[in-house]
């Protein structure tokens, strides 16, 4: 007969907040074993009590006692959400019979205190785990964050102000279920500066406008231009295919001018960054009004000249360079020693550019350039006729960095 392990969520906050079932699992073990809070919890069970939080260590708890049976391994909140029993149900063997006994998790509790529907809720961890706040608040209605260590709730509030999502709604749960329970409503920037528990739930709705979801190349007339230059819809969509974004992304557009290569790398790369370098005052303040008509709040806009203007940013995965100002064999060494496996693509309208470009790549690892010259022509009125009107022809150039030259 196969020795019972009961896996018991708790539920979220106090042992009161357990299932019946549980209880009764528990009153019925021969040993409880988990980590030191919650076995502090369970003063009112009489079984032999062992402190482990580790999974090696439970399982080592488990394996030394084999006179238990059964034994309950306990958890906090429910064991199927971001719950150390999925990592302890693939270490145990089939000698084992695993029996789940489910609990209230935070967003049902939370939620529910709230008022709202959890269906529709996009679930995250970002305790102690990599997160990305402004690319989960754009890709979905409402997102409900577990917080700890680097993302604490006012660190994610700070984030979403740094990405001018400071007016993102915002709903903090701290010490759930206990008497000391405290829930407070704001907007980001409001609670920003506030201090909150280190294990706190955070639900976050931005109301206000999302990137629209398209393919590559928007019409050229959706863009504010002034008077600087501007990728045009056809090249763009090309640009952005050799591209290859990932929803992830870091991304810099350098000589970004208008910010539509920008706008639309942002689109593509939801979960990611983008930085459009652009050294004219005019250009940046339309890269702004462009990002806000957009919705693209994953884009940030950096006055400069590149390579000076990238020092202090994030390594990238892609880069787009529409203008480099003479720079481009200096602009070129930065981003590799940034980022060895980088993909770069680079547009020229003149022989001489594409000379001096590919003169930069060669000297540097990567891969044999690729060049592709685009030639569009549209159609004009005239009278009751159409005459096709060409726009000057547009050099693509496409090269892919190596790690291991």
């Amino acid at each position: 007969m196969k020795r019972r392990i009961y896996l018991i969520g708790m539920g979220i906050g106090r042992p009161e907040n357990m299932t019946t079932e549980a209880r009764m699992a528990l009153e019925h073990s021969q040993c409880i074993i988990g980590a030191k809070r919650l076995i502090d919890s369970l003063e009112g069970f009489t079984a032999p009590k062992i402190r482990a939080a580790l999974t090696d260590e439970v399982c080592a708890a488990i394996a030394e006692n084999p006179q238990f049976d059964p034994v309950s391994v306990v958890f906090s909140g429910d064991i199927g959400f971001y719950s150390g029993a999925d990592a302890l149900r693939k270490r145990m063997g089939e000698e084992y019979a695993l029996i789940p006994l489910c609990g209230i998790s935070s967003p049902v509790y939370f939620c529910g205190k709230l008022g709202l529907p959890w269906q529709d809720v996009h679930l995250v961890s970002a305790h102690g785990r990599q997160a990305n706040p402004v690319g989960e608040v754009l890709c979905h209605e409402r997102v409900l964050f577990l917080t700890g260590g680097r993302w604490r709730a006012q660190d994610i509030c700070r984030e979403l102000v740094n990405w001018k999502l400071g007016q993102c709604k915002i709903w903090v749960g701290e010490r759930l279920s206990y008497p000391e329970e405290r829930i407070t409503a704001g907007r980001a920037q409001e609670l920003a500066d506030r201090e909150f528990d280190p294990l706190a739930v955070l639900l976050a709705q931005w109301e206000g406008t999302k990137p629209v979801k398209t393919v590559p190349g928007l019409p050229d007339e959706f863009f504010l231009r002034g008077s600087v230059p501007m990728t045009k819809s056809e090249v763009r969509s090309i640009c952005l295919s050799k591209l290859r974004l990932a929803p992830g992304d870091m991304v810099y557009d350098i000589g970004a001018g208008t910010g539509s290569v920008a706008v639309e790398c942002a689109m593509a790369a939801p979960m990611g960054f983008v930085y459009a370098v652009e050294k004219n005052p005019e250009g940046i303040s339309l890269i702004r009004q462009n990002r806000e008509k957009s919705g693209t709040w994953n884009l940030k806009a950096v006055e400069g000249t590149a390579p000076q203007a990238l020092s202090g940013l994030p390594a990238p995965d892609k880069a787009f360079i529409g203008g480099s100002s003479g720079n481009l064999k200096e602009i070129l060494i930065l981003l590799q020693e940034k980022n060895p496996e980088i993909r770069v693509v680079l547009t020229a309208i003149t022989l001489e550019t594409v000379g001096k470009a590919l003169k930069a790549l060669a000297g540097l690892p990567f891969d044999e350039a690729e060049i592709v010259q685009i030639g569009v022509s549209k159609a004009k009125k005239a009278g009751n006729y159409h005459m096709m009107m060409g726009q000057n022809p547009v050099f693509v150039i496409t090269a892919q960095g190596l790690a291991h030259p």
